[in-house]
């Protein structure tokens, strides 16, 4: 998987590699700030998400 995400809050990249199948309304974890975040639109490179919660 060569998709990249940037997380919203702190701004690091978020591992996507544990999320088989990602997929448009999943959710995902940022593991650098633990914020939750739902998959709203992807492309072959590019993943953009939205907050759902604002983490730990």
């Amino acid at each position: 998987m060569n998709m990249k995400c940037i997380c919203p809050e702190c701004k690091n990249p978020i591992d996507l590699s544990p999320y088989e199948n990602l997929a448009v309304g999943h959710i995902i974890e940022c593991n650098t700030c633990g914020i939750t975040l739902e998959v709203t639109f992807m492309t072959s490179d590019e993943i953009k998400t939205e907050i759902v919660d604002e983490g730990k």
